[in-house]
């Protein structure tokens, strides 16, 4: 390629800024003059840097020159138009080097321009379409939330571009989007020159928090003095239950002492008959009247002999029971006397 010198570069950049401030409507800059010296010396810098490729740094001083025009709201040169075309190519940013190019084009350029205009019209519609083959493609997708705002490396874009093809640099992007009431989603993709790819991203709506319960105020506990309560009165001593051997015995000497008194009082009887039998019967008993009285000394006596007979059953198994008895179960030794009265007969004890 041609080598060109930098003092080519400036001498051709002032010619161009020169024409371009030479176009310009005395009222555009009538009020800033050191707005035009700024963006000369700005467009110098873009085209040295450029020369040495560094894009960054040039690309960063044409765009600073434009901007000065732009809010003049003047015609931008197309000699800075073409500087910044080319030094966002060559910074890898395609989309705005096309942009610039594009400019120039719609532009135009008016009958009687400058030479360095016309020229960089050519150069210009020549340079754009090796630009536009090399930029890539992507089709951003959001869903989930309606509404979402997106960004591609931090830079927001139409909201009528999502979901159709969108032309991007070739390289890696980070997509972010977010929308009201859903939680912000993020993704990336990488893409080649010339070639297209798709982005997705699906938000999620926000969870309602749950409510947190209001704090459980506790009050102090009231302090309880002791209080010093009356003694409990001695329970009552439970009455000892009755041993069966004790009752055993008791009904044994009760059944003991009607034997005896039933023995002794039809013996008394049957003494009494005998006594009125012997001066009947002292030549035999041969009337009706002596004959129902033997009878009946004949069943006091029998009734006698029985009455004794169950008296002493019943004072054996007595005994016999309080012998058998636990010793706890008598708080005194138990015993027992027949007596014999006047007019009586029987036992008496201690149980």
């Amino acid at each position: 390629g041609r080598v060109v010198s930098s003092a080519m570069i400036r001498r051709s950049l002032a010619l161009g800024l020169i024409a371009a401030l030479a176009c310009v409507s005395p009222s555009a800059f009538a009020q800033s003059d050191d707005a035009k010296s700024t963006a000369r010396a700005l467009g110098a810098e873009g085209h040295e840097a450029l020369a040495k490729k560094d894009y960054a740094k040039s690309e960063d001083r044409f765009r600073r020159a434009i901007a000065i025009f732009d809010d003049a709201k003047a015609p931008v040169p197309p000699t800075l138009l073409l500087g910044v075309a080319r030094a966002s190519a060559g910074n890898g940013h395609l989309v705005a080097s096309q942009e610039a190019y594009n400019r120039i084009i719609r532009q135009g350029v008016q009958p009687g321009a400058p030479a360095v205009f016309v020229k960089s019209y050519e150069e210009a519609s020549k340079e754009i379409q090796p630009v536009a083959a090399r930029i890539a493609w992507v089709t951003i997708n959001v869903s989930g939330c309606n509404d979402p705002n997106v960004t591609v490396d931090d830079a927001p874009i139409s909201k009528a571009a999502i979901g159709v093809r969108k032309p991007t640099d070739p390289g890696k992007h980070v997509v972010k989007a977010t929308a009201v009431g859903c939680v912000a989603g993020e993704t990336s993709f990488t893409v080649a020159e010339a070639q297209s790819t798709e982005a997705t991203i699906k938000l999620e709506a926000e969870k309602t928090p749950e409510p947190v319960p209001a704090p459980v105020v506790v009050a102090p506990s009231p302090v309880i003095q002791p209080v010093a309560l009356p003694a409990a009165a001695p329970a009552p001593a439970a009455e000892p239950k009755a041993s069966p051997y004790k009752t055993a015995a008791i009904v044994s000497f009760s059944v003991t002492g009607a034997g005896l008194v039933v023995g002794a009082v039809t013996g008394i009887m049957a003494i009494d008959k005998h006594s009125t039998l012997e001066g009947e019967c002292s030549n035999g008993c041969v009337t009706p009247e002596s004959q129902d009285r033997l009878s009946t000394y004949h069943t006091l006596g029998t009734v006698s002999t029985i009455g004794f007979i169950v008296a002493g059953v019943g004072a054996t198994t007595g005994i016999v029971a309080l012998f058998a008895a636990p010793k706890a179960a008598t708080s005194q030794s138990a015993w027992i006397r027949p007596t014999v009265g006047p007019m009586s007969i029987g036992a008496v004890g201690q149980f």
